[in-house]
C-alpha cells in the first residue's frame, strides 16, 4: 500500500507550501548497485530555505544514500540510474547530478554541509580540530590563517565549547563523542551554508547531550536561516525538530507531509510500526514492593578507579582523573540493575570491573555468588588459574555488534571459539551447542556458515548475545546493548534479553544511557554522574518522583515523539550542568560531593537534605 504525499496546507490558508521557492528539490532518484534492483527508488522531496525535513526509516532503508546522492559521495559500486536533484544556490537553479567533481568540489563545504554518524570516523586522528575545521575556510574563502583561526573560535564558543582555544589544540581523541559531534557541526557550520544534512547526529550520544546538540542545532538554523536535512530513526528527535516528514522504507516514501500531520495522524501501516516500537518513558508504572534482596549474585563494594593521564609533552607532569568513586551496588539473583547516565559517567568502567576486566582501587571489592549455597568468590583475588571458572559464570554483551563480531570468522566459528578456549565438548558437541544457540536468540542455523557482513544490525547483536550465551552463564552484563539500534529492532533485542532471563534465569547488569529503555527491563536503576551514583531507585519511583537536578535532566532530555511535548532544554541544562549550579541541596562543598542517603524505602539520593 503506497499512501499519495500529502499536500500540507498553510495555517493562514492564504499560501501554499508548493508556491514557496524551494532550496532543494530532488525529484525521482533512483539509485542502484550493479545489475541488482535498485536501492532507491523513485525518491523525491524538497526543502525550503530556513526549513527542517527529515528523513525518517530503519536501516537500509535509504535514507543516507539518498542524501550522500545529493553530494554525490556515494560508494563507487553505487549509480544514479535516474532523476534530478536541483539546488537554488549562486542566483541560479543547479542540477547536481550534472556537475562535474571540480564543479561539485565548489559545493561541498560551502553551500551543503553535512554532518557523518559517527564524528570519531569522519574526523582525521592525526590532525588538530582546528586545523581539520580552518581547512574549510581556507578552501572556499579568501582569507589568512590567522583570519581563519579567528572564525574557527568564534564558531567553537558558537556551538558550546567552554575552552575554543583548548579544542582547537585538541585532536579528536581528546574530545568526549558530544564534544566531537560539537566540533563536527562547527566543521560544517563554519563556511555559513545554505543547506545542512545532519546524518543520524545523536545516534550514539546520551540523552542530556543529543538534547544539547538538537537544542543547538535549532538556534543555528533561526541565526543563519538555513535549510535542515535531518536523517534519523527516531520519532522523538522527529517531533523535535521538523517541519515536514518523508518516511522511507526499502528504498521508497511510504509517506510525506507536514511533521504535525505525519505524527499526529500517521496514514500508512509502516508510520504507525515506527511510533509503537519509539521508545518511552511510561508516565504511570505500578510500584512494586519488594522485601531488600538476600540472595545477591553480584556485589559492588566501595569501588573507585584511578587512571593516569600522560601530558601532551613529555616534560609536563602526569595527572590522574578519578573514573568510579565510592560506588556500591548489589544484582540481586534473577533480576535486572541497570547502570544510568551520560558518557564519562564511569558506568562501563564499573561493567569492566564487575567482569575483572580492570581492578578497582585499594580498598573495592567485586565479590560473586555462583549459588545461593556456594562460597562467596572475591573477583579480583582470583588467580590466573582461578579466574577462568569465573569467566565461564559471567559473560558481556557488548554495545557495538559490529566490532565484537570478527569479520574473518564464519558464525559457527564465532560460537564455538568459547567452546574450544574452555575446553568443552568435542566438535560434533560443540557445532550442536551453536545450532542451539542460534535457536536461543531467532536465527535459522542454516545460517553457520556465513561470515558478520551477511547480517543486519539486529542479526548481528542476536548473534553477540549468542555468543555471550555459549558457555551457559549465570550474569550477563550488558553494555548499551540497543544504543546502535533503529528502535523498532531495539524493541525485538529487548524482548530477545527478557526472554532469554526468564527462560534461563539470568541475572543482568544493564548499562545504558536511556530511562525508557531501562524502565522497560530493568528492577532496580542506578543513576551515575562523574564516577558517583547520584540517585538509586526502582523505575516506578525513580521515574514518578525523581528528585536529583541530573536525573530530572536525564527525563527532561529524553525526545517524545509528539510535536506537543518538546525536550525542555532549560531542566536539561541545569541538571548536565556543573554541580555548583544546582540547588543547594545537591551541591558540592568545597569539591566533596554530599552523601548518598535514603529519602524514603528503595529510593537513595545524594544529597545535603
Amino acid at each position: 500500500m503506497f499512501v499519495v504525499p500529502r499536500q500540507p496546507i498553510d495555517p493562514t490558508g492564504l499560501i501554499l507550501r508548493e508556491t514557496m521557492q524551494s532550496l532543494l528539490s530532488v525529484n525521482d532518484l533512483t539509485i542502484g548497485f550493479g545489475r541488482n534492483e535498485p536501492v532507491v527508488d523513485g525518491v523525491s522531496f524538497t526543502v525550503n530555505s530556513g526549513e527542517t525535513l527529515a528523513l525518517v526509516g530503519e536501516s537500509g532503508s535509504g535514507k543516507t544514500l539518498s542524501c550522500r546522492a545529493i553530494l554525490r559521495i556515494l560508494p563507487p559500486s553505487a549509480q544514479i540510474r535516474g532523476g534530478k536533484m536541483l539546488i537554488n544556490c549562486r542566483d541560479n537553479d543547479i542540477d547536481l547530478a550534472q556537475l562535474s567533481e571540480r564543479e561539485l568540489r565548489d559545493i561541498r563545504g560551502d553551500d551543503i554541509s553535512m554532518i557523518f554518524q559517527e564524528p570519531m570516523r569522519s574526523l582525521s586522528p592525526l590532525h588538530r580540530i582546528g586545523d581539520q575545521v580552518s581547512e574549510v575556510l581556507r578552501l572556499h574563502r579568501d582569507c589568512s590563517a590567522a583570519e581563519a583561526k579567528q572564525q574557527v573560535l568564534a564558531e567553537f564558543e558558537h556551538v558550546g565549547f567552554l575552552q575554543p582555544e583548548r579544542a582547537y589544540s585538541a585532536y579528536p581523541f581528546e574530545l568526549s563523542g558530544g564534544m566531537q559531534q560539537r566540533a563536527m557541526i562547527a566543521m560544517a557550520t563554519v563556511a555559513k551554508p545554505a543547506l545542512l544534512i545532519a546524518d543520524e547526529p545523536t545516534t550514539a550520544l546520551d540523552m542530556t547531550t543529543q538534547a544539547q546538540v538538537l537544542g543547538l542545532l535549532k538556534k543555528l538554523q533561526a541565526e543563519s536561516g538555513m535549510a535542515l536535512i535531518l536523517v534519523t530513526h527516531d520519532l522523538g528527535v522527529v517531533a523535535n525538530m521538523a517541519d515536514q516528514v518523508v518516511v522511507m522504507n526499502k528504498g521508497r516514501v511510504m509517506e510525506s507531509g507536514a511533521s504535525r500531520l505525519v505524527l499526529g495522524a500517521p496514514a500508512h501501516p509502516y508510520t504507525s510500526k515506527l511510533f509503537a516500537a519509539a521508545p518511552v518513558i511510561p508516565e504511570n508504572i505500578e510500584p512494586v514492593v519488594e522485601p531488600p534482596a538476600t540472595d545477591v549474585i553480584l556485589s559492588l563494594q566501595e569501588i573507585s578507579k584511578t587512571f593516569g593521564v600522560r601530558q601532551s609533552s613529555m616534560w609536563l607532569p602526569s595527572h590522574s582523573i578519578r573514573a568510579v568513586n565510592d560506588v556500591n551496588l548489589d544484582v540481586p539473583r534473577g533480576k535486572v540493575v541497570a547502570v544510568v547516565g551520560e558518557s564519562g559517567s564511569g558506568k562501563s568502567t564499573c561493567a569492566r570491573i564487575a567482569l575483572g576486566a580492570e581492578t578497582s582501587d585499594p580498598g573495592g571489592r567485586v565479590l560473586f555468588k555462583e549459588s545461593p549455597d556456594a562460597d562467596v568468590i572475591d573477583v579480583q583475588a582470583l588467580s590466573s588459574i582461578e579466574r577462568p571458572e569465573f569467566q565461564r559464570k559471567s559473560q558481556m554483551v557488548f554495545q557495538d555488534p559490529h566490532s565484537s563480531l570478527s569479520p574473518r570468522m564464519q558464525i559457527l566459528d564465532t560460537l564455538t571459539e568459547p567452546l574450544e578456549i574452555h575446553d568443552i565438548g568435542t566438535a560434533a558437541e560443540r557445532r550442536d551447542r551453536a545450532i542451539e544457540l542460534l535457536e536461543q536468540v531467532g536465527l535459522d542455523p542454516s545460517m553457520l556458515r556465513r561470515y558478520p557482513h551477511a547480517f543486519s544490525g539486529g542479526q548481528r547483536q542476536r548473534l553477540s548475545i549468542a555468543r555471550a550465551l555459549a558457555l551457559r552463564p549465570l550474569l550477563l552484563v550488558c553494555d548499551e546493548p540497543t544504543s546502535a539500534l533503529d528502535v523498532s529492532v531495539q524493541a525485538q533485542i529487548l524482548d530477545l534479553l527478557e526472554d532469554i532471563r526468564d527462560r534461563l534465569q539470568l541475572s543482568y547488569l544493564f548499562i545504558s544511557h536511556d530511562l525508557a529503555v531501562v524502565a522497560r527491563i530493568a528492577d532496580e536503576v542506578a543513576v551515575m554522574r562523574r564516577g558517583r551514583i547520584v540517585e538509586q531507585a526502582p523505575p516506578a519511583v525513580l521515574l514518578s518522583d525523581p528528585k536529583h537536578p541530573y536525573t530530572q535532566a536525564l527525563i527532561a532530555a529524553h525526545p517524545e515523539p509528539d510535536i506537543h511535548r518538546p525536550i525542555d532544554l532549560d531542566t536539561v541544562a541545569l541538571g548536565a550542568g556543573e554541580p555548583d549550579t544546582w540547588p543547594e541541596a545537591f551541591r558540592y562543598t568545597e569539591g566533596a560531593a554530599p552523601p548518598l542517603k535514603q529519602y524514603q524505602p528503595n529510593h537513595l539520593v545524594r544529597t545535603h537534605a
